[in-house]
């Protein structure tokens, strides 16, 4: 496979490129803290495989000092002791709506989600799940270089 760039959809679709970068900047002012969101867009692109977005997500993580060792551990959250439940619960969320396709989320998995985060902040998870995917397709698929 090729990892040259397919176009530069960024400077092709400004519009919607602001808007897509609006919304991450909104979904970091919300009310989920900042590394718990970066936690959940560096695993939503490991499940997409978006390597420039995983770059990405593991390079802002290290500069707040999140422990590598963790990071590292993170395509394998479920059997690393490394996250408490509250992260465990964003993760199996975040696996869950990016692995959606064919299939819906189920009450019992929802009513786990929702003994960990508040209505405000199940919704903001919603958006950030929902733009990193977006983010992800884009990178993909126009092949978005790791710098």
């Amino acid at each position: 496979m090729s990892h040259k760039p397919r176009l530069p959809y960024q400077a092709l679709a400004p519009d919607a490129t602001k808007a897509l970068i609006a919304l991450s900047a909104a979904v970091k002012q919300g009310p989920l803290d900042a590394h718990l969101i970066d936690l959940v867009w560096l695993r939503i692109s490991q499940v997409n495989g978006c390597t420039y977005c995983i770059d990405m997500h593991w390079r802002d993580l290290v500069k707040a000092d999140a422990d590598p060792r963790r990071l590292n551990a993170l395509v394998a959250w479920e059997e690393a002791p490394f996250f408490d439940a509250r992260e465990r619960a964003a993760l199996r969320w975040s696996d869950i709506v990016t692995r959606s396709a064919g299939r819906d989320a189920s009450d019992a998995e929802f009513a786990a989600l929702r003994e960990h985060f508040s209505e405000p902040e199940i919704a903001q998870l919603g958006f950030a799940i929902s733009c990193m995917n977006a983010w992800n397709r884009m990178g993909i698929s126009f092949r978005q270089p790791v710098h």
